[in-house]
């Protein structure tokens, strides 16, 4: 009797307990931890920055979203210390979006403006109408595969500013997305589901995946009910970021 095939939800969580258990095992994955319920940190997270910044779609860009979380620290600084602005959103969005101008940060505090706490003290709240329109877009992944599709932590969150993004005109289907991974973190598929966002650009230590042809029809999220929905307790939230 054949087994039941699973649902796309317990697909991905299986591909990101095999991910984090990957990264425990060959010792190579950081602060903060456990890594479990995260978008994990790794060792060589720093020359996958260096390879996403040598890329055209970053050097031409003059605003660029990236994510809050510990392996995008360093891009959040390069973004700053090559003189664009950066767009964050603040951890599970309880704040929104923030706005950070290097014009308006001391070059000696890039560094720490990239921090979650920098982020704050140096960024601008804005609203998203009126935000500056990123020209590239960086999320965290657990997991993502050649094919471009990933997963995150699994509570949507990564998909919700993506909706965001799109529903106030900011972005369009053709604004290039990447991610920053250790090779562990590149799995043979992941299921896609309609409201998924895929990306161009898949960037680890050690390569450069360029996806062919991401599904621009992906990241339909219904953000109505979700975006105001009370925030919760972040017992693995990404506070803990120096």
């Amino acid at each position: 009797m054949s087994q039941p095939v699973p649902f796309p939800a317990e697909q991905k969580q299986a591909a990101r307990e095999r991910v984090w258990a990957a990264l425990e095992e060959a010792a190579v994955a950081r602060f903060p931890k456990p890594i479990r319920g995260r978008i994990p940190n790794f060792i060589g997270s720093e020359q996958a920055v260096r390879r996403l910044i040598a890329r055209p779609e970053f050097q031409r860009a003059r605003v660029v979203k990236v994510n809050p979380d510990a392996p995008q620290r360093l891009l959040r600084a390069g973004v700053l210390r090559h003189g664009k602005v950066l767009l964050a959103p603040t951890p599970r969005l309880r704040e929104g979006f923030l706005v950070l101008d290097p014009a308006t940060i001391p070059p000696n505090a890039h560094g720490r403006a990239a921090a979650i706490g920098g982020l704050f003290k140096y960024g601008v709240s804005t609203p998203l109408a009126t935000a500056p329109a990123p020209d590239l877009l960086v999320v965290g992944s657990v997991a993502v595969s050649p094919s471009g599709a990933r997963t995150g932590k699994g509570e949507g969150y990564g998909e919700i500013e993506y909706a965001l993004l799109r529903e106030q005109g900011r972005i369009g289907p053709q604004t290039p997305i990447a991610t920053t991974v250790h090779d562990l973190q590149v799995v043979d598929a992941l299921p896609l589901e309609p409201f998924d966002v895929t990306v161009d650009l898949i960037v680890t230590p050690t390569r450069t995946i360029e996806v062919p042809t991401r599904s621009t029809a992906a990241g339909s999220y219904p953000v109505a009910p979700t975006a105001g929905r009370e925030a919760r307790s972040d017992p693995a939230g990404e506070g803990t970021e120096a």
